[in-house]
């Protein structure tokens, strides 16, 4: 069984509920754990480019309601990012 970092939810992490994947650190990692790396990023990258998207378009500055109005006004978002992705 493969045993993959975790980080508990802290700094960069904030809101993330409990345990999250993380890269692994090193130089001479074995080819798994640079696959593991690799695909860490390609599904960083896309989240990133959503709340760039979100941030680009002043959403969350102009919304006038509820905290759960919000959440899912960005989960639609993100979901219409990823689809689009």
């Amino acid at each position: 069984m493969t045993q993959w970092p975790t980080r508990d939810a802290y700094e960069p992490y904030q809101g993330a509920g409990g345990p999250v994947h993380v890269p692994f650190r090193g130089r001479r990692l074995k080819r798994w754990k640079r696959r593991h790396d690799t695909t860490h990023a390609k599904i960083r990258c896309i989240g990133e480019q959503a709340m760039t998207t979100l941030k680009r378009w002043r959403l969350l500055r102009k919304l006038r309601c509820s905290i759960n109005r919000i959440t899912d006004v960005v989960k639609a978002v993100l979901v219409l990012h990823h689809a689009s992705a």
